[in-house]
């Protein structure tokens, strides 16, 4: 017979945020540790067909594919926590959904039959998961539905679930995360506003298998027990989600509770095999780091409103973290907002905690603003000898600075920064004008894993070859994901290079430069790469 997917949806109640990625995450890496192939499906609401237009200070950082699709940032939550490389059929946005019905509308793929909304598009949601299932040759199919249940922008899904449910009624599981607040006030945890999301899922004809309560503290049985009686979900099936110091220790205190056991056992499946532990001994070398490494990232997505965003620059983060964790150090990161750093008199407090950093990074990014706060962040960490990352747009401020203030060029600039300069040492790829003039701006840029020739004497190739010699394959090549519309200018390349600015990485060919350095002995680190 053929193989049968097990479908277990992820969803959330009360308020946004509680972390519905990072729950689908580690129970995805449960039931792998228990042998059994997982994937993971992301369903976003929105209307735009993929997250390639989306504000970063609104939906927070695109993580980009291997194949090409700009997506939720969740899918690099799954990735990191599931070590597996996700593809473009693993995201769906409502958007897409609408796309492909009203296509197959016009290709009389609906035999002249009229299109309805409650009919066919939690159809074409239904027919999507299982694809999605089946492709991944999956025996586990993780959904995590974005928003919150009773939202309207999200109903579809819903309605999806309940048909997949009617049709498959022994392989679809719910997994409902909700929010107990401690309110200042009273002094004691709530679980009313849990009950009400569920009794949400009862409106919509659906009941979770299990509930996992987010909270501040650990959830006592008292409130476990209260939410068992009033809403008929199994005491059993109800587990604690507190807040932790790393979110990559929720596995771990899903797991002190059973979660992985008694989710096999409602799925009807058992362990194929001992338990991989090695997630848990990685968890214990973050905690046995004695030291500190502090890393300053200057973006500009970072400030709205009153508040401070971390989550446009999500994947950076995560991978500061991971890789000072390997190293045995903990991160201990600085923001600095570069529109601060344009004034002058922010920008001399600023100085002092630039000093203090043992690594400067300036991340992706687009557009004008700020620019010339990241230009002096460039040249601080440059003159100061202070090590540098600069990642794509980060490389191209880079590239700037240096033409500035090494070649002379005092106007040098980016063509998307100012399409008028006369000195445009960053200038916009040839195929991508045409994109422009048109207004074609989503998922036309170069997106996706491309292939980098390092030279064998940069710090790059030195870096590969001791940390990841895996991913060398011959000819010094590395295959790294990109999201960008502009490069580096070659009409420019013998100039820095005789300057002393290294050509580290380029395409095959040689003609799209890659990745930039400065030698050891102008500057102990100063990297920046096109790739992200």
């Amino acid at each position: 017979m053929p193989k049968q997917t097990k479908y277990i949806f992820v969803t959330g109640g009360v308020i946004s945020g509680l972390g519905k990625g990072i729950l689908t995450a580690s129970t995805g890496l449960l039931l792998k540790n228990h042998g059994y192939k997982v994937s993971v499906l992301k369903a976003d609401m929105y209307l735009n067909l993929d997250a390639g237009t989306m504000k970063p200070l609104e939906h927070g950082e695109v993580f980009v594919t291997e194949d090409g699709l700009e997506t939720d940032q969740d899918l690099g939550h799954y990735e990191r926590f599931l070590n597996i490389n996700l593809v473009k059929h693993n995201y769906l946005t409502m958007g897409k959904v609408y796309y492909d019905v009203i296509t197959r509308d016009r290709q009389l793929g609906y035999s002249g039959k009229c299109v309805e909304g409650h009919i066919h598009v939690p159809e074409e949601i239904v027919r999507l998961i299982r694809e999605t299932g089946k492709v991944d040759d999956a025996d586990v199919l993780l959904i995590e539905v974005g928003g919150t249940v009773g939202e309207y922008q999200n109903i579809m899904f819903y309605e999806a679930i309940r048909r997949l449910k009617q049709m498959e009624p022994d392989n679809v599981f719910l997994i409902h995360l909700v929010y107990l607040p401690i309110p200042q006030f009273l002094g004691e945890m709530k679980s009313k506003p849990a009950q009400a999301s569920i009794y949400e899922l009862y409106k919509l004809g659906l009941q979770p298998t299990f509930v996992v309560c987010r909270s501040d503290k650990e959830v006592d049985e008292k409130r476990r027990n209260t939410i068992a009686v009033n809403t008929g979900v199994k005491l059993e099936h109800i587990f604690s989600d507190p807040d932790v110091d790393t979110i990559y220790k929720i596995p771990v205190v899903l797991k002190d509770q059973d979660y992985d056991l008694k989710l096999l056992k409602e799925l009807k499946l058992k362990p194929l095999k001992k338990p991989d532990a090695s997630w848990f001994e990685y968890i214990s070398h973050i905690d046995n780091a004695k030291n500190s490494v502090n890393i300053g990232i200057a973006g500009k997505y970072y400030t709205s409103g009153d508040f401070s965003l971390q989550d446009a620059y999500v994947c950076v983060v995560e991978a500061i973290k991971h890789a000072a964790w390997k190293l045995g150090v903990n991160p201990n990161i600085q923001w600095f907002d570069v529109e601060d750093i344009e004034n002058a008199e922010k920008f001399k407090e600023i100085e002092k905690k630039l000093t203090e950093c043992h690594g400067i990074i300036v991340p992706q990014g687009w557009g004008s603003r700020g620019v010339e706060g990241k230009l002096k962040v460039v040249e601080f960490a440059r003159t100061k000898r202070i090590p540098y990352l600069g990642l794509c747009f980060g490389m191209q401020m880079s590239v700037i600075e240096f033409a500035r203030n090494v070649l002379g060029l005092t106007d040098a600039n980016s063509e998307e920064v100012n399409s008028k300069t006369t000195n445009p040492v960053i200038h916009i790829m040839p195929d991508q004008k045409e994109y422009l003039k048109s207004k074609n701006y989503g998922g036309t840029i170069r997106l996706g894993a491309w292939p980098c020739k390092l030279s064998q004497e940069s710090i790059l190739y030195d870096l590969y070859k001791k940390f990841s010699p895996h991913r060398l394959t011959e000819g010094c090549i590395v295959q790294e994901r990109h999201r960008h519309r502009y490069e580096y200018n070659n009409d420019y390349k013998e100039k820095l290079v005789n300057a002393g600015l290294v050509i580290s990485g380029t395409s095959p060919d040689g003609k799209l430069v890659e990745s930039v350095e400065l030698k050891k002995q102008v500057h102990p680190y100063f990297v920046g790469t096109q790739f992200h």
